[in-house]
Formats: structure tokens, C-alpha cells, sequence
């Protein structure tokens, strides 16, 4: 789970409403699901930066221009007002969260028109744009919000403050949510650090091109090893803070990972990292995918300790994160569950691991129903299997220990096992360019004293 990090310091502002309306879609029904299937245990990671940014809601210190307009009595709003409106509350999917509502389809069509709207228009635009962001279970399981749906259209100010009240209150209830299922031992919760930094480029912008050896390099050096450590360390602090213990396990961002930041990890104190499968086979050198490595937990042995990592299975990942949504629920899984069968069969019948990581968030507004009918399936399916069983990572590891250690972990992410989606490009390494100089000048000021 996880979004940049939007907030403005010098005034409190955000310029993006993602981290509000991502949190009422997609994070505390993710936990709250599980509910349902107690055999289903599962790894949720959190990014510091984002439950920060949800913190600064529940206390009402962040301005968002999205959220005050949405407020806003539709009859008081301005020209300019009116155009950001139009302009910007129409950002979701069109197939599955705009045309599934009559209401908000017509206005959606009225827009593309270039027809102009009534203050009525803009009234249920404000509160259709939130509602389609709050998660299906809540406008179904929640009296008020049902009786809107149901309702439709020609809201009043009063049923746009409902819900928009009860969107916050969704993102009150989101960490407490976390806290109380990891608590029962259903989930694992891990960190990533704190402000989701690419971890290799911030420790030597040079590692782009040991990652790829084609990658152009920025004309500034950038080298700031102590800067990657302290990602990790704030982000395990704040992990304690917020849950009340160390957590066993990282999520570097984008599965970044080198060498070079082991060390940082096994230092803070945890147990176990986990990266792309094509990380895997680069530091062993293989050119062929093995899958009998793929599915079992390594070790990385050095010399001042130990760390475990794990390597997703790529293709079953984005099977669920890019492909599946175009795909009946059942089909879907389906699919998905002899992927998994044909595995226990090659390895007759043997324990093995097979790791599904993906972003948390992205995938479900592409899926019909926010993703709750192929979840609901799937997790009805795993239960039934008799050869299989979803555990945490932490279960895992302690089940069936790492035997093969990595002597020298490879550089990249899990895009394509390497990090061209954030350096290499003119454009890309202009910014990096300016963030090297921002970075010495900062160097300069805490030299100074």
C-alpha cells in the first residue's frame, strides 16, 4: 500500500487527492475481507509516508483543494471552481466506477458534450466523484450510504456531507483496522522505507548502469549512502511507533535492491526483503527461468549477519495486477488456481513457495466491483484446495527455513530487473541533475552547523 508523498510543507497543502480516495477504496476493506476467511492469512506492507499523510486527514492538518471543493455548496461555486470541477472529478475508471452508475454516466456524457450544467449537476458530480472512490462494501454495508445509491440523483447538500463525512471516518477506522487483524495473527504487516525512495540509485546513482549496462548516467554524481540508511531506519522506527513492535520484513520500493544496502537492512533489525524473480536468476547468472529456485525462500549470508528475501512469481502477479480484471471472476481464478496445482504437481507434491506480490491499491478499479468478486472467489477457492495454503511470509520462513544462500545480490527492480523507469531518459536525469545540486547545497547547510 502505498502513494508519493503530496503534502507541501511550507502550507499544508496536497495537490492530489489520491491518498484520501485510495483510502477509502482500497485499504481497510482489503483487511476487512479476511474476516470472511480466517484460513486465508496474508502480507499487507505499508509505506510510512502514506499512513503519515492518512494521519495528517484524521487530524485535519492537510489542505485538500479536492475535498474543500467537494464541500463546497455546489449554488457558491466560482467559474474557476466550476471548470476543476468538470476538469478533475471525472478521474476513475470509466467502465467500472463511472458507467455502473446511471447518474454519474449522464454526467459523464454531459461533459464530453460540452453541455452546460445546472447547479444540480454540479451538486451530484461533487458527490458522485466521492462516492464512486469509497469502496463497495461501504456504500453497500453502510445504511447511509446505501439509501444514496439508491437514491441516485438530485442529491441535497446535506447527503454530500454524509458522504463525504463518512469518507474520513473510513480512514480514521483504516490503521485501527491493521492493528486489530495483525493482531489475531492473520496478517503480517512490513514497511517499506520511509519516503519510497529507489534504494540503489540513492546510495550511488552509479548502480543504474550495473543494473543495465546500456543506461545513460546523469552528468552530476549523486552518491548518498547514509541517505539510504536512514530510509530504512526512520521507516522501522515509525513501523514501532504506529504497531508497537519492530517489523520482521521490507518491501523495498519497487523491489530495488543491490548489494550494496544489505548491510542497512540486516543492521535495522530485520528479517527478511523480498524482490523480483528476475533479481534472482541475475545474481546467479542464470539465463534460464528456474522455478525450482523461484519457489523457496534464500538466504544472503554476510559478513556482519544474515537476511532472508523471497522473489515473487512474476507472471502470477501481473496475471492478478494487469490481466485478470479483463477476465470473468471465476474464469479468473480458475485459471489462476491450476497455475498453482501444476506447480504442486511438478514438484510432486513437495512444500514449496510460491510468492504473489503486487501493488496493493492499483489494480481494482480496472476489476467490476472494486475486485471484491474475484478476491471473494479466490479466497473461497484457496480454503477448498487441499494442496494448498496461504500464509505470511513470516509463517513461511519459520516453517521452512532459507537453505541456499545468494553469495551477491544483483542490482534492479522489479520492472524488468533493472531501474530505467527512473533514470536514463534526458528528462529523468535533468531531475536527477537538480537533485544533486539541491542535495549539496543541504550537505553545505548542516557542514555549517
Amino acid at each position: 500500500m502505498h502513494q508519493p508523498y503530496y503534502k507541501d510543507l511550507l502550507t499544508q497543502e496536497t495537490d492530489s487527492p489520491w491518498v484520501r480516495l485510495h483510502g477509502t477504496k482500497d485499504y481497510l476493506d482489503m483487511v476487512q475481507i479476511l474476516e470472511k476467511y480466517p484460513a486465508i492469512h496474508q502480507t499487507f506492507n505499508v509505506v510510512p509516508s502514506l499512513i503519515e499523510q492518512i494521519e495528517d486527514y484524521n487530524r485535519g492538518s492537510v489542505k485538500d483543494k479536492f475535498l474543500e471543493l467537494s464541500y463546497k455548496n455546489a449554488s457558491e461555486l466560482t467559474g474557476t471552481e466550476k471548470k476543476f470541477i468538470l476538469d478533475k472529478f471525472f478521474s476513475i475508471d470509466v467502465k467500472n466506477c463511472i458507467a455502473v452508475h446511471p447518474r454519474y454516466y449522464e454526467l459523464y456524457f454531459k461533459k464530453q458534450e460540452g453541455s452546460d450544467f445546472s447547479p444540480q449537476d454540479y451538486l451530484d458530480l461533487q458527490l458522485w466523484f466521492n462516492l464512486a472512490w469509497i469502496d463497495p462494501s461501504f456504500r453497500s454495508g453502510v445504511p447511509e450510504l446505501k439509501n444514496i445509491v439508491n437514491k441516485g440523483r438530485f442529491f441535497s447538500e446535506e447527503e454530500k456531507r454524509i458522504v463525504l463525512d463518512k469518507q474520513l471516518l473510513i480512514l480514521k477506522e483504516t490503521i485501527p483496522g491493521y492493528r486489530k487483524m495483525a493482531d489475531s495473527g492473520q496478517i503480517e504487516i512490513t514497511v517499506s522505507p520511509y519516503y519510497h525512495p529507489i534504494l540503489p540509485l540513492l546510495y550511488d546513482i552509479k548502480l543504474g548502469k550495473e543494473a543495465n549496462l546500456r543506461t545513460v548516467l546523469p552528468h552530476a554524481a549523486f552518491k548518498y549512502p547514509a541517505d539510504a540508511r536512514e530510509q530504512i531506519e526512520m521507516a522501522v522506527e515509525f513501523y514501532k511507533k504506529l504497531f508497537g513492535a519492530a517489523p520482521c520484513g521490507m518491501w523495498p520500493s519497487e523491489e530495488s535492491v543491490c548489494e550494496h544496502i544489505l548491510d542497512f537492512f540486516i543492521q535495522a533489525g530485520l528479517n527478511w526483503i523480498v524482490a523480483d524473480e528476475a533479481i534472482l536468476f541475475k545474481s546467479l547468472k542464470l539465463k534460464k527461468r528456474n522455478t525450482g529456485l523461484l519457489y523457496q525462500p534464500h538466504t544472503l549470508k554476510r559478513k556482519n549477519g544474515s537476511l532472508n528475501i523471497v522473489f515473487r512469481d512474476r507472471n502470477l502477479s501481473d496475471l492478478i495486477g494487469f490481466v485478470y480484471h479483463k477476465w470473468e471472476a471465476k474464469d479468473a481464478v480458475a485459471h489462476f488456481l491450476k497455475h498453482l496445482e501444476n506447480i504442486d504437481h511438478a514438484f510432486g507434491h513437495k512444500d514449496t513457495l510460491v510468492t504473489i506480490a503486487m501493488d496493493g491499491e492499483n489494480a481494482w478499479e480496472y476489476y467490476s466491483n472494486d475486485g471484491h468478486d474475484f478476491l471473494n472467489e479466490l479466497y473461497t477457492r484457496i480454503c477448498e484446495a487441499k494442496f494448498l495454503k496461504a500464509v505470511t511470509v513470516k509463517e513461511s520462513l519459520e516453517l521452512f527455513p532459507a537453505q541456499r544462500n545468494i553469495p551477491r545480490l544483483a542490482a534492479g527492480s522489479w520492472i524488468y530487473g533493472e531501474f530505467g523507469k527512473w533514470i536514463g531518459s534526458p528528462s529523468k536525469n535533468r531531475a536527477w541533475e537538480y537533485l544533486a545540486q539541491a542535495r549539496a547545497e543541504l550537505q553545505k547547510l548542516m557542514d555549517a552547523g
